[in-house]
C-alpha cells in the first residue's frame, strides 16, 4: 500500500481558505494527481485543506472522506526560556534541543510542558484514528510494525496541514514528532510518499520515499511559498522571524 500526505496549499489562516498563489497550486496540484489511480481520499474538516482537496476529486470525479482528526494538530504548550503560550510544533531550538526526553519516541511527551498541555492525549487520539483507517485497508498496528491482513498495492491519499502530518509521520516511523516538526518543513501542497515493505509475508513497514515533494509546483512554473519557514539569517529583515 502506498500513503500520500498533501499538505494544504498557500494559506489564508484568517478566513481558512486559500491564497490566490494557494489556489494556483491546488490547480498544479491536479494536473500531477488526476494521472494516478487512487483507491480513497481523505480530507481535513479545515477550509484550507478542503479547498485543496477540491480540484484533484473534481479532476478525477471521486468524493473524499472528511475526518476530524485530520485538522491542524493544535495543542499548545507554554515554550521555555520566553515563558509564553505557542503551538506544540512552534519551539525555539534552545527550548527544546538540551532535553534529551523530546528526541525519544516513548518519552517526548513525558515534560511538564507536554503533559500540562494534554499532548500526549491528542497525540494519541490522532494515531488510534489513523491505526483504525490503515486498519480497514488490511494493515493492522503490531508493536512498531503492522501486520498485513489484506495485502494490497493501492494508493491512499490524506489531504492536511504540516504539524498533522508529522504525527502521522512520526507514527509510522517510530520516531519522536519534535524531530519531524523542528527539523523538516513541507511546503504547501507538497506530497509525501509513504509505502509498505512486505520483505516477509504478513510483516509491513512503512518507508518515506519522498518527503515534501513540489516538482508539480516546477512544472507549472509556480514558485514554492514560504508558509512554515522562518528567516534563513536572522538579519534578513523581510522573512518571517516568529
Amino acid at each position: 500500500m502506498k500513503i500520500l500526505i498533501i499538505r494544504h496549499g498557500d494559506p489564508d489562516y484568517e478566513h481558512d481558505t486559500l491564497t490566490e498563489k494557494g489556489k494556483r497550486e491546488a490547480l498544479a496540484l491536479a494536473d500531477r494527481m488526476e494521472k494516478l489511480s487512487v483507491k480513497a481520499v481523505y480530507v481535513s474538516p479545515l477550509g484550507r485543506a478542503q479547498d485543496t482537496a477540491r480540484p484533484t476529486l473534481e479532476r478525477k470525479g471521486m468524493t473524499a472522506v472528511t475526518c476530524d482528526w485530520l485538522r491542524e494538530f493544535w495543542p499548545r504548550i507554554t515554550r521555555g526560556s520566553e515563558g509564553e503560550g505557542c503551538i506544540v510544533w512552534d519551539w525555539l531550538p534552545a527550548d527544546w534541543t538540551g532535553e534529551e526526553r523530546y528526541y525519544d519516541r516513548r518519552h517526548w511527551a513525558d515534560t511538564k510542558a507536554m503533559m500540562d498541555g494534554n499532548v500526549g492525549e491528542s497525540y494519541r487520539y490522532v494515531t488510534e484514528h489513523f491505526d483504525a483507517l490503515l486498519k480497514s485497508h488490511g494493515y493492522v498496528r503490531e508493536g512498531a510494525y503492522y501486520h498485513v491482513e489484506h495485502a494490497n498495492n493501492d494508493t491512499i491519499v490524506f489531504f492536511c496541514h504540516f504539524g498533522l502530518e508529522c504525527v502521522l509521520l512520526s507514527h509510522l516511523l517510530n520516531v519522536s514528532p519534535m524531530i519531524l516538526w523542528h527539523g523538516f518543513c513541507a511546503a504547501p501542497t507538497s506530497v509525501t510518499v509513504v509505502r509498505t515493505e512486505e520483505r516477509r509475508e504478513g510483516i509491513a513497514y512503512f518507508r518515506m520515499s519522498n518527503f515534501g515533494d513540489i516538482s508539480h509546483l516546477y512544472a507549472a512554473g509556480e514558485p514554492e511559498a514560504e508558509s512554515a519557514r522562518f528567516c534563513e539569517c536572522y538579519t534578513n529583515e523581510d522573512e518571517r522571524h516568529d
